[in-house]
């Protein structure tokens, strides 16, 4: 009898231990996310499992092309996936399909050529000038995308982290970088 009991002690030891390491990785360091929808087609498909980064930009500020994972700022119960394209203090205008970024120092014609198809057309008419801690977002798959042109700017305090990592489906399993412009 007393060697169950020390089984059943020690077998609590194990799991308290594993709980004491993975609970503050999980809702500290790193959070799992399912891609739900289309807006981030063809990048992300719906059903992938994807690793967000928490405490990167806790540290650094996020940078233009970076996937991310943020509050829904007209309901922050709910979570959304997009890509950074305008970071504070720029003035974003989408125009005849094409975004043009400007700030005080510089002009970009933004060449998105390296994650998306030359058919993907970004529609609206937008010229938005972005303050202190907000970001202009937008889906991948622009049509089918909710994003900053529909319901405006994205306060930085809503930003949960950036795409680290695809976990599943296997095939496509990587490391997820921005790309350069």
């Amino acid at each position: 009898m007393k060697s169950f009991f020390l089984f059943i002690w020690e077998s609590l030891k194990i799991v308290l231990v594993a709980l004491l390491i993975v609970v503050p990785i999980r809702y500290f360091l790193f959070q799992p996310f399912f891609v739900i929808g289309q807006s981030m087609e063809p990048n992300f498909n719906n059903g992938d499992y994807l690793i967000v980064d928490e405490i990167s930009y806790r540290f650094l500020k996020p940078k233009r092309g970076e996937v991310i994972v943020f509050k829904y700022p007209d309901n922050p119960t709910q979570r959304y996936i997009k890509r950074i394209i305008g970071l504070p203090g720029e003035t974003i205008e989408v125009e005849n399909g094409e975004i043009a970024i400007s700030s005080a120092d510089q002009f970009l014609a933004l060449d998105e050529s390296g994650y998306l198809s030359d058919l993907v057309e970004t529609s609206g008419n937008i010229k938005i000038t972005l303050h202190d801690n907000e970001y202009f977002v937008l889906g991948d798959n622009r049509m089918l995308s909710s994003d900053s042109r529909r319901w405006g700017t994205l306060p930085k305090e809503n930003i949960i982290g950036r795409v680290f990592l695809r976990a599943w489906p296997p095939g496509v399993f990587a490391k997820i970088e921005a790309p350069a412009y």
